[in-house]
């Protein structure tokens, strides 16, 4: 990180704001060098995080554009370094030019996220807000921003950090008796060992049951749309869209192949999957769709089984119903309500959800909203919240090695082993934040990152 970098911070398209952004030891000297304040003196005789209005000029000399500039010194700036920034109108063209100006005057281009990784580096991030700054870049709806904002306030960091506060006094106090025997140091006993253990057990628990929630969020809940031909599947996928995706037709078997959209419903990001129709099929192709339409059923997290509501309920719609309950939360919806309604559930078809709906003329879908948005619930408190697989895996490594100490304290293990499963659940916990951290979990980390940021 001995070298300066500059990148275009803003989107590669015209816009009435554009954003040059340098970081690194000669980010002021390299303004100075393209930018002449209207008024006073060079960048460099500025204070921090004062807009000065000036011009932009390339390396020859030739204005660019009439903009503002900022710097911020470190170690009071986003990346920990000397930081610029200049403000331009948001023409890319003119955006170019400002950036090989830089390049001239001795920057390099960014590296996707590596802004945020000097951040990283530098202490200014841990690990954890370093990843809600990629969640807030790519978040699709109102409650993805508000979860990663709450992330990168440091939420889900000071949730893990007490834990492993705790953790690391009980095994500061360990090694304090074992290392000064002659000093006036209370006991070390089992039961303070135990003790931490079941507290950080619970907390763990509970951090983990967020992530369902939060990958939700995140990624969106892969949701199969599920029924049989002619049930109506495509008309309901294309209303909750809002436009017309898939294809209808009244021939039965239309639908050869599965058809995803992302959809913000009822607070909830689902990835809607529009399936063939479920049926024994002597036509290759349609035979091939049915398979996609099951293993789309067995992956999915939400499962909408669609039954045409103006024809008698069948063996072949019970069994449907069967399967899908068995894959994932399903709601079963009764489609068609604005024809006569011959089809009847009763109390052998359990306790799962139903709505009636008519995804021709859009009756219902407020209420389908509402019953999808139940199963996946913000909860009282979801400001510390696991959002990635990452985050689960260390999370669910440190949770089973407090577990096999919690079972080898009453088994008369010794002290210093059940410690040592303490000190284990203390490194992963540690990945967590970037406490220990390995590079190329950081580079997978900052493959999501977009240049400039």
């Amino acid at each position: 990180m001995n070298d300066t970098i500059a990148a275009i911070a803003t989107a590669a398209a015209p816009s009435a704001i554009g954003i040059l952004r340098l970081s690194g030891p000669d980010a002021v000297a390299v303004l100075d060098q393209v930018f002449t304040p209207d008024r006073g003196g060079p960048m460099s005789a500025r204070p921090d995080r004062t807009l000065i209005y000036g011009t932009l000029r390339d390396a020859d000399g030739a204005a660019i554009d009439r903009c503002l500039a900022t710097v911020s010194r470190a170690p009071h700036s986003y990346t920990g370094e000397d930081t610029a920034e200049l403000q331009c109108h948001g023409s890319p063209a003119a955006l170019a030019l400002g950036l090989e100006a830089l390049f001239r005057a001795g920057a390099r281009q960014a590296k996707a996220g590596e802004f945020t990784r000097r951040a990283f580096l530098n202490g200014k991030l841990d690990l954890t807000r370093t990843e809600a700054v990629a969640d807030l870049i790519h978040a699709e709806t109102p409650a993805a921003v508000r979860q990663a904002a709450s992330q990168l306030g440091g939420a889900l960091a000071a949730s893990i950090e007490n834990i492993y506060n705790d953790l690391a006094e009980v095994c500061a106090h360990f090694h304090a008796v074992l290392d000064y025997p002659d000093e006036d140091i209370d006991p070390f006993e089992a039961v303070e060992l135990g003790g931490a253990l079941n507290h950080a057990a619970k907390r763990l628990d509970a951090l983990a049951a967020t992530y369902r929630r939060g990958r939700a969020v995140n990624e969106g809940v892969p949701c199969a749309i599920v029924g049989r031909p002619n049930a109506g599947k495509s008309t309901l996928f294309n209303a909750l869209l809002g436009r017309e995706r898939a294809i209808v037709t009244p021939i039965p078997g239309t639908t050869r192949d599965t058809v995803e959209e992302r959809i913000d419903l009822g607070g909830v990001l689902l990835r809607l999957i529009d399936t063939a129709g479920l049926r024994d099929t002597d036509d290759q192709v349609e035979r091939l769709g049915v398979e996609r339409s099951r293993a789309a059923m067995k992956g999915a997290e939400l499962i909408l089984a669609v039954l045409d509501a103006s024809r008698p309920a069948t063996r072949e719609d019970a069994e449907l119903v069967r399967q899908a309950a068995a894959a994932a939360p399903t709601v079963i919806v009764l489609n068609k309500s604005d024809l006569p309604i011959q089809l009847e559930l009763t109390d052998e078809w359990g306790a799962i959800p139903r709505v009636s709906v008519s995804a021709r003329n859009g009756a219902g879908l407020d209420e389908l909203e509402t019953v999808i948005s139940e199963h996946f619930p913000a909860g009282a408190d979801a400001s510390a919240v696991l959002t990635n697989a990452r985050q689960m895996e260390a999370a669910s490594r440190a949770r089973e090695a407090i577990q096999r100490g919690a079972d080898a304290l009453p088994a008369g293990m010794s002290p210093d082993a059940v410690v040592a499963d303490v000190e284990e659940a203390m490194s992963a916990l540690g990945e967590l934040t970037g406490r220990t951290v390995r590079e190329d979990v950081t580079d997978l980390i900052f493959q999501r990152f977009c240049v400039g940021k």
